[in-house]
């Protein structure tokens, strides 16, 4: 018994759980995913006229909510610095752009979603009229953020693509020197995973848009879809940060 038990604690994916559940990013995605698990469930026992579950499931998304935000207080000052460190990148123009306006619109975000956490735990109080524009405010600085990031996808994944087929274009056939086609192999290995990564990227930014666009005011998304797309990009957001604390690929 104690043998089992020590190899089911002891397991590789065990401790490649704590790993990720070490890192604030890997808290954060679990309790996101949960989250919006929770906003979908509430609103299907709220459908069905089951009130009882649906204030449970409630209560449950407003507290990892309110957890989510503390866990992200210091989080603005870190894509201030991104935004500094991109107008010093030597990257295309268009890519530094858009990279540095979209850390502005998450800067601008996180900081009105400040007051937002402040104000639900009141430890200030805000009027409800006020409540309310901030919340709207935080929901358009993240709109803009996934805007920008999604314009800086597009224009990322045409680069790669252009350099993509500029490499295969360069491809020696015949007698080929060793030390110039393993730099060429590693050049290709480099592109096709920052293209992987860019599309994840994209994905997920499709995915989350409707949310604050709907917190807006400019899409009118009900709940349960909300819940779903929310919780289908905390999987590949939580997928991403796995691979990244445990070295894969």
């Amino acid at each position: 018994m104690a043998s089992a038990a020590a190899q089911i604690i002891l397991h590789p994916t065990v401790s490649q759980g704590l790993k990720f559940g070490g890192t604030t990013l890997g808290r954060d995605k679990t309790y996101r995913a949960i989250q919006y698990f929770a906003r979908f469930y509430a609103w299907y026992f709220t459908a069905k006229g089951e009130k009882l579950d649906a204030a449970r499931w409630t209560a449950l998304k407003g507290h990892l909510g309110t957890a989510r935000k503390l866990l992200r207080l210091g989080k603005p000052l870190e894509h201030l610095q991104a935004a500094l460190r991109a107008t010093f990148s030597a990257g295309p123009v268009e890519e530094t752009i858009t990279t540095i306006a979209r850390q502005i619109g998450y800067f601008g975000y996180l900081s009105y979603d400040a007051i937002v956490w402040a104000n639900s735990i009141k430890f200030i109080t805000l009027d409800p009229a006020t409540a309310k524009k901030v919340t709207k405010r935080a929901f358009q600085f993240w709109l803009a953020g996934i805007a920008f990031s999604l314009v800086h996808g597009v224009l990322k994944a045409a680069r790669l693509a252009k350099e993509a087929k500029s490499l295969r274009e360069s491809e020696v056939y015949g007698e080929k020197d060793l030390a110039v086609e393993a730099a060429r192999e590693t050049r290709q290995s480099a592109i096709d995973a920052a293209r992987r990564s860019n599309r994840q990227q994209m994905l997920i930014d499709l995915l989350d848009i409707s949310i604050p666009a709907t917190g807006a005011e400019l899409l009118n998304v009900n709940e349960g879809t909300l819940g779903i797309l929310g919780l289908i990009s905390s999987i590949l957001g939580a997928k991403a940060q796995w691979q990244a604390v445990n070295g894969k690929k």
